[in-house]
This record gives C-alpha cells, sequence and structure tokens, in this order.
C-alpha cells in the first residue's frame, strides 16, 4: 500500500485548476477522472477531454514508493470541498482503490488504471515562444472574449485568433454581428503565427489567470499551444479553419465621432436594457448638436429613454444597435472614456480607446 499525506486546501486547489476541462458526460469513462501521478515527494493532477489538458503539481509527504492511477475528479472534488479548510489527508492507493482518509472520515474510491489514461502528445518544436505578465494576457481575454460567437456552425468563429507578428501580439474575436481586437507589443520580433484558440481553452484561460505579474510562457506549435503559468501547464489543440479577414472589417476615417465617460454611458444603456425587446434587444442612438439620445422599447409598447451631453457636432444620425454588444464593451473595458466613431445609419460603429490604438471594437447596426 502507497501512503500520502497531504493538507486538504493544497490538494483542492490543484484538483480544481485541472478539474475545468472535465465533461459532465463522456463518451470513455476514463476522461471523467483525473490522474494522480505521485513521485518523489510531489503529486502531479492531470485531466484533458482529449482537446485541452490541464497538469499541476503539489507538494506531498510520506510517500513510500511511486504509484499512478485515476479517479472520479467530480467525486474527489465534492469529497475535498466539504471536508474542513484545516483536514489533513491521508491517500492510501490498492488494487482498483483508492482510499482517503481525513481525521474519522474514510473515503473508498474506485479507480481506473493510469495506463488507459489519454495524454495529448506534444507536436514537436515550438515556432514561436511569448512570455508575458499574467494579468496581462488575462486583460488580453477579457477584452475580447465576449465577442466569440457560441455554437456557430461556423465553428472558426467559436474560438479566438491569437496572431504573433513582428514585435505585436494580438486577440480577435468575432461572432458576424460585432469583432473586438486587442493587441500588446512584444519584447521580441517574430516570424507571424496565426492559430485559432478553441473557446473552452479560452474561457479556461481566463478562470486561471491571477491578476499577478508572474510570466506565462506561451509556446506556439504546429497545431497546438501551450500556457505555462503559477505551476499549471495548459495545452490545448487548435481550430482547424480561416479566420476572417478581420482588417477589412475595422472602418476608419469616420468623420462623425465623440468622447464619451464610459460609466456614464455604461449605466444609461443599463437602466434602458430593462424596457428593451427581450429577443431583439435593440437600443437607438439619436445624435444631434451637442446630446445623444438613448432609447429602449419593447412588445408591451413600455419605453425607457436617457439623453446624455455629448461633444458632438456632427450631422444628427438615427441608429441601432444591439444593446447586449455595447454592455458587453463597455463592462470589459478599463478606461475612463471611450470614443464613438460613426459612419452613417447602414455603417458599424467604431469604439475605441482615447489616445490608444490598442483595441478596436465594431459592431454592426441593426434596423429597429
Amino acid at each position: 500500500m502507497n501512503n500520502l499525506q497531504l493538507t486538504r486546501d493544497a490538494l483542492l486547489r490543484p484538483l480544481q485548476a485541472v478539474t475545468g476541462v472535465v465533461e459532465r458526460r463522456q463518451t470513455l469513462p476514463i476522461l471523467s477522472n483525473v490522474l494522480m501521478e505521485a513521485k518523489a515527494g510531489s503529486l502531479r493532477l492531470l485531466a484533458t477531454d482529449l482537446e485541452i489538458q490541464i497538469a499541476t503539481e503539489v507538494g506531498a509527504e510520506s510517500l513510500e514508493e511511486d504509484f499512478a492511477v485515476t479517479v472520479s475528479a467530480k467525486k474527489l472534488l465534492d469529497i475535498l470541498k466539504a471536508l474542513p479548510e484545516e483536514a489533513k489527508l491521508t491517500l492510501s492507493h490498492s488494487d482498483s482503490r483508492v482510499l482517503l482518509k481525513a481525521g474519522k472520515s474514510r473515503f473508498n474510491l474506485q479507480t481506473l488504471p493510469a495506463v488507459d489514461f489519454p495524454r495529448l502528445q506534444d507536436s514537436g518544436q515550438a515556432t514561436a515562444e511569448v512570455s508575458m505578465p499574467e494579468r496581462d494576457l488575462r486583460r488580453l481575454l477579457s477584452m475580447t472574449q465576449f465577442a466569440m460567437a457560441q455554437q456557430d456552425i461556423r465553428y472558426y468563429l467559436n474560438g479566438l485568433l491569437l496572431v504573433v507578428e513582428s514585435n505585436l501580439l494580438s486577440l480577435v474575436a468575432t461572432d458576424g454581428h460585432r469583432l473586438a481586437l486587442v493587441s500588446r507589443d512584444l519584447a521580441e520580433s517574430y516570424v507571424k503565427n496565426e492559430l485559432i484558440l478553441p473557446r473552452k481553452a479560452v474561457m479556461e484561460l481566463s478562470r486561471l489567470l491571477s491578476d499577478s505579474d508572474n510570466p506565462v510562457l506561451i509556446s506556439l506549435l504546429s497545431n497546438q499551444v501551450r500556457f505555462e503559468f503559477a505551476g499549471i501547464n495548459l495545452f490545448t489543440k487548435v481550430v482547424d479553419g480561416k479566420f476572417p479577414d478581420y482588417g477589412r472589417v475595422i472602418p476608419s476615417g469616420y468623420a462623425r465621432q465623440f468622447d464619451i465617460d464610459r460609466l456614464t454611458l455604461l449605466q444609461s444603456l443599463q437602466r434602458a436594457a430593462v424596457l428593451s425587446n427581450e429577443k431583439f434587444r435593440g437600443v437607438r442612438w439619436v445624435m444631434s448638436s451637442g446630446s445623444l439620445r438613448i432609447a429602449c422599447t419593447n412588445t408591451e409598447q413600455e419605453e425607457a429613454e436617457e439623453e446624455l451631453e455629448i461633444d458632438y457636432q456632427g450631422d444628427p444620425l438615427d441608429i441601432g444597435f444591439n444593446i447586449t454588444y455595447l454592455l458587453d464593451v463597455l463592462a470589459a473595458s478599463d478606461t475612463p472614456s471611450v470614443t464613438c466613431s460613426f459612419g452613417d445609419v447602414n455603417s458599424s460603429m467604431l469604439i475605441t480607446l482615447p489616445g490608444r490604438s490598442d483595441f478596436k471594437y465594431v459592431v454592426m447596426p441593426m434596423r429597429i
């Protein structure tokens, strides 16, 4: 029998880090499990859904001999969550069982052989390696991921485009109705690499990244990407598809534009959204000299109207948008104000950040 001693929190945190990829319903029963490999004073945890793999390690004591085993990720997680925070655990493995002891509590869990656990194979030498602080990558993701499509038949839109070119890293997301692009300068210059991260990998990264200066190493492989940070190794296949030419979608040279306080606009839209049509989510923006009028109506003939003072002297414009698309970008931005630029009633709106060129958000108009 192999005994492994560690605290409840020491096992819970890494287990929570890896189990986000575990699906409830699996075609292969072993994919519902987490692989636990104990050797030389450490315990390695690994989970996968065959597209994404996450691994991490935790220090452990009193290991008599190495062992590897898989147990139900959900059951182990639920047990640990229900134990007291300061609980000391002993894990024992023999035959096809894992015994977990904590004080006077005992849990006997069924296992499946570790040799049957599938692993993603590294596709070889990285074509580029990029490093940045965790908080920077987290911010880049938060400013784009909301524009990804959900369950679109154009499967490549359900992910996030990552582009490394020259000394710039860019992330782009679009669902065909709006587009978000954010970029960041890099210390080195690279040849062009372009790949699409799957939606699930993007959501897991956003969940796991912290608001810290700890580095993230991003390794771009031929059809995979690896993210290494804070003892976590996230490894994902990329989406096989051709992302739209986003450069053609981003307008330039718009004559009509104004800067506006981001929170003021966000709160006005949040209030107006209460009375927007639940299905179409339309909002009218009526611009005239010095004024922006925001109006929403619904099928019950209810109406919300907000009027904001703006520094605008252009031609009057009455244009409609999906209000959710506007709320998403204003909530994700981190600047005091935003710049809104317009063409005509049939043209997209461009939202940028004053004095900066690293973020662009394009939203298509809608007829109301």
